[in-house]
């Protein structure tokens, strides 16, 4: 009778090995599919969002030209904004308040121009330190 064979030392064997390769060529193979897909996706879900911003845009812009195709709106700018009134009718204007900032205002009130604060700092440089007008400016 024979000895019973030694088991082996490693359990690879050669299907397994080749099972092991497929494998691996399959998972490369896919790899570079898969995170184009995933960067697509992404693509497009950025995409969908800026087209959701882009109709919100729109109706807004839709409003605002329905707002503006009305006489009566426009009318009421003009009084407001521009201070006009009908012909024939008195109109009044109150001294002393504070002036509303308009948007277009608003936004020109951020900070002065470089040549603007360099001007005031050669006034200033410039000013009679013995005038106190000159230190209220």
């Amino acid at each position: 009778m024979a000895p019973p064979a030694a088991p082996r030392a490693t359990r690879l064997t050669g299907r397994a090995a080749v099972l092991a390769v497929v494998i691996c060529a399959i998972a490369l193979s896919l790899a570079y599919p898969i995170r184009e897909y995933v960067n697509q996706r992404r693509q497009i879900d950025a995409l969908v969002t800026q087209q959701q911003s882009m109709l919100t845009q729109v109706k807004s812009l839709q409003a605002q030209q329905a707002r503006l195709s009305s006489p009566a709106y426009i009318e009421q700018l003009a009084r407001q904004e521009l201070n006009m009134c009908y012909p024939g009718t008195r109109c009044y204007v109150v001294e002393g308040s504070q002036p509303r900032l308009s948007t277009a205002q608003a936004a020109k009130a951020g900070p002065a121009p470089w040549y603007d604060k360099l001007w005031r700092s050669v006034q200033q440089a410039d000013a009679d330190p013995e005038r106190p007008e000159s230190k209220a400016k």
